[in-house]
């Protein structure tokens, strides 16, 4: 996997994509992580990199480095100290359930006149499509519309592990997000996927990211098969 070279610190990205494969059941609670060597092979860098990732998922709590027995996962929920907040696929792995994302395409589209994408990007826009998986079932659908600065970014960058680490890499920084919820009946293409029956009401989530003077430049359109689980927002007092 090919890491950006710019401002982030490499041991930081590797880190985030650790992180992120364990909340995703990449690596499930109790297994060990690729050793050493093969993070190296896989991301091209340095052992002290790998060991400086390593290490701090290890302070976090994540991962418990044992003598010739490998490195175990020993926590899969995030639990931040300054914010009682969770995400909700934080919610879904504490209750014992795994999540699998696919990534179905990413390309640069023209937008036609009326379209929401249209209103806030103008004639194009960069579409991704992510299917995500609970417990193996298709769960939620979601297209997301990206500012056309990101254009000519190759598909293996787009897979990064986080949707929004291509924003950061050409410095477009995330200030704040509004989200807006309904019901809706999905287009007839995404109830294929979701495997739904037709005019089936699914949650529909809309999010706009905004850049630091204001600026949309992420728009996703979400459909959830609530019939799997309903979506949570959890707070722990």
């Amino acid at each position: 996997m090919s890491l950006s070279r710019k401002d982030r610190p490499l041991y930081l990205q590797i880190k985030n994509i650790i992180k992120d494969r364990i909340l995703h059941g990449v690596y499930p609670l109790g297994s060990n992580i690729p050793s050493e060597p093969q993070l190296e092979s896989e991301f091209g860098v340095s052992k002290i990199t790998v060991r400086n990732a390593v290490q701090e998922l290890a302070q976090e709590g994540f991962l418990e480095k044992g003598d010739g027995k490998g490195t175990k996962v020993i926590r899969n929920i995030s639990v931040s100290k300054l914010s009682k907040w969770k995400r909700f696929t934080e919610v879904l792995v504490e209750e014992g359930h795994t999540i699998k994302k696919q990534w179905l395409s990413a390309e640069a589209i023209l937008n036609e006149e009326g379209t929401e994408a249209h209103r806030l990007f103008g004639k194009q826009s960069l579409r991704i499509e992510r299917l995500y998986y609970l417990d193996d079932v298709p769960y939620i659908h979601y297209t997301h519309d990206l500012t056309g600065r990101l254009e000519g970014l190759e598909l293996p960058v787009l897979k990064a592990e986080s949707l929004y680490e291509p924003l950061e890499d050409q410095d477009i920084a995330l200030d704040k997000y509004r989200d807006e919820f309904a019901v809706a009946a999905a287009p007839s293409r995404i109830e294929e996927i979701l495997r739904v029956p037709k005019g089936t009401p699914l949650l529909m989530r809309l999010r706009y990211s905004y850049d630091e003077a204001g600026n949309v430049v992420e728009f996703s359109k979400g459909y959830y098969n609530t019939e799997l689980h309903r979506y949570i927002v959890n707070y722990d007092i």
